[in-house]
């Protein structure tokens, strides 16, 4: 995504949306005049006098007032609502590529279609009640309700049963097992105790104050510019999992500009931010004390693939061949290189991230992949018959008739609005004439729900277990009226979204078996050109040494994954992150 990025929820019924560059909120202020703490001491009166020694100041997921402490709601919680308030059975470590035990102890396929989950002994919520499988079935079942999120997942899934307090039984109609390991670390635990009883609408709709979970985090207070969460002594990984997170306190501020956002960082009144911040490679080769996942460019790890999305539904982004020209005509160098500054990388034309370069299929890249050609775009027009026929510098559609193509991306999205105009200008030199517009970002949202657009960037498929992921955003079928979170690009391929299906029914650590069919998508992708890889957008992660030290490095020793608050990162090594963290002082 673009400041903070959330990992997708495969075949949701809820948009996952990508956040403005800015926001709401009131002008945070640095934590200064604070007092040294005790690890045992009891939190503050005042959670604005909290010990800077032991507290983490974040900013870059949320920007405004939080909304909710849902868990439920994974796309606008509250920061740390899910994954250090609320857990998931499992964590994905994205080096390895393998699911790590987190409330489960284990689990294993019994059979092609029983599933069964042996949780940890001895967790406990925050209100002291343990952890029991009875919870796990409660969690899953409130999927049973049509709005939550992932209520598809009951279309194969077809009963959880605790066998005893601490083993639960998934029986599926389908093993989806690409799907089903998302599920596995995607999917948040609440207590039966609690929310037994609620209405379908407080489920999803619900600001769920006051929250108990068994995660690491409890929330202490929050205000319009943050939330603070307080650690919790007592949690069962201490001694389970043999890790502790180190900040006692963790604050996380909403930031109205990413220029506030590194005044705060260079004040030191900021130790984490997870905005993207222009000029980053500057800081880092200065003795301002800051911290990127790499020392040289791109700086940041790759968290996802910026596309352009033609609209395949309107002429003539329609057609395959003038797709295919469009992407030929788009010089991605500049602007990984005059927008970014480096920070980012071109994406191969598979767009798969680096982290899934095993199942690029390179003799298909060969044979049929793209690159920036001016004289080659300008040939594949001809040959599919767009001409300049009045002389104006730029082609016209088949039948004669103007072509003036709108790129949208949302207003104050500086880097994306920078980007437009750069492929504006690159597809001109091809003969594309293509004006940038930038609507606010919840009229983008419904023109692009609706199909009222004729091209858009968009990169709202993270990293994840799988490149299922990717290849389910791109060619799930049926198109609705209202496409909002997938295949934006309305691109109809009965071939493809059945070989996606096929893909999700290969067993995870089946490899050769998935590259078979990821293969025929690559070609089927880059035959047709339904989407248009750009580059990769980094896991955008700048930390302070002031306070904090031993971040996430290449380097380094730490998780192979950058310190990040994003919403549904701290599954993916962000919490582990936190467990890395040593005071400078020390």
């Amino acid at each position: 995504m673009r400041n903070r990025a959330r990992i997708m929820i495969p075949l949701v019924a809820a948009g996952l949306l990508a956040t403005a560059c800015t926001g709401g909120g009131s002008t945070p202020t640095p934590p200064a005049g604070q007092t040294q703490g005790s690890q045992g001491a009891a939190a503050p009166a005042n959670p604005d006098q909290l010990p800077r020694s032991e507290t983490l100041y974040t900013t870059g997921t949320q920007w405004g007032p939080p909304a909710n402490f849902n868990p439920i709601r994974e796309w606008d919680s509250a920061v740390g609502t899910k994954g250090l308030v609320y857990e998931t059975l499992f964590h994905y470590d994205t080096t390895a590529a393998k699911l790590t035990p987190w409330l489960a102890e284990s689990g294993s396929w019994a059979d092609d279609s029983t599933y069964q989950v042996k949780l940890r002994q001895g967790i406990k919520w925050s209100d002291g009640q343990p952890l029991t499988a009875k919870d796990v079935v409660f969690s899953f079942e409130l999927g049973k309700m049509e709005t939550i999120p992932y209520h598809n997942l009951w279309t194969w899934l077809k009963t959880v049963e605790a066998v005893d307090d601490q083993t639960v039984t998934f029986t599926f109609s389908k093993a989806n097992y690409q799907q089903w390991d998302f599920n596995l670390y995607g999917r948040t635990i609440v207590p039966e105790h609690i929310w037994k009883g609620r209405s379908e609408k407080e489920v999803l709709d619900g600001v769920n104050e006051n929250p108990v979970g068994t995660g690491a985090y409890k929330f202490m207070s929050k205000d319009q510019d943050r939330v603070v969460l307080q650690r919790r002594d007592d949690w069962w990984g201490k001694t389970a999992l043999n890790m502790e997170p180190k900040p006692r306190y963790i604050v996380d501020i909403a930031t109205p500009s990413n220029e506030v956002a590194l005044g705060l960082l260079m004040q030191k009144g900021l130790d984490l931010s997870n905005n993207f911040l222009p000029g980053v490679a500057n800081l880092v080769k200065g003795n301002f004390g800051l911290t990127t996942y790499y020392a040289e460019p791109p700086y940041h790890l790759s968290a996802n693939t910026a596309w352009l999305v033609p609209n395949n539904t309107k002429k003539p982004m329609n057609d395959p061949a003038f797709r295919k020209a469009l992407a030929s005509s788009i010089d991605t160098k500049q602007i990984v290189e005059g927008v970014y500054g480096n920070l980012v990388k071109a994406s191969s034309p598979t767009g798969l991230l680096p982290q899934w370069e095993q199942f690029v299929d390179q003799n298909v890249v060969s044979s049929s992949g793209f690159a920036f050609d001016a004289a080659k775009a300008k040939k594949l027009l001809s040959d599919a018959g767009y001409k300049d026929t009045d002389g104006d510098g730029f082609v016209e559609n088949k039948d004669g008739s103007k072509m003036n193509l709108t790129l949208i991306v949302p207003s104050g999205w500086t880097d994306w609005m920078e980007s437009a105009r750069s492929i504006a200008t690159s597809a001109k030199g091809a003969g594309i004439q293509i004006t940038p517009d930038f609507p606010d970002f919840n009229a983008l949202v419904e023109k692009r729900a609706k199909g009222d657009y004729d091209l858009l960037i968009n990169n709202e498929r993270q990293l994840s277990n799988s490149p299922y992921t990717y290849y389910e955003y791109m060619f799930q079928l049926p198109i609705q009226k209202q496409q909002n979170t997938v295949n934006f690009a309305r691109y109809e391929n009965k071939k493809a979204w059945d070989l996606v299906q096929q893909l999700d029914q290969v067993k995870t650590d089946d490899v050769e078996g998935m590259k078979k069919i990821i293969s025929q998508l690559q070609q089927i992708h880059l035959d047709d050109m339904p989407v248009i890889p750009l580059w990769y957008n980094g896991l955008w992660a700048q930390s302070s040494n002031s306070v904090w030290k031993n971040w996430p490095s290449g380097a380094g020793s730490a998780p192979k994954t950058g310190a990040v608050m994003w919403r549904n990162w701290l599954e993916l090594g962000g919490f582990e992150s936190l467990t890395q963290l040593q005071p400078s002082g020390s």
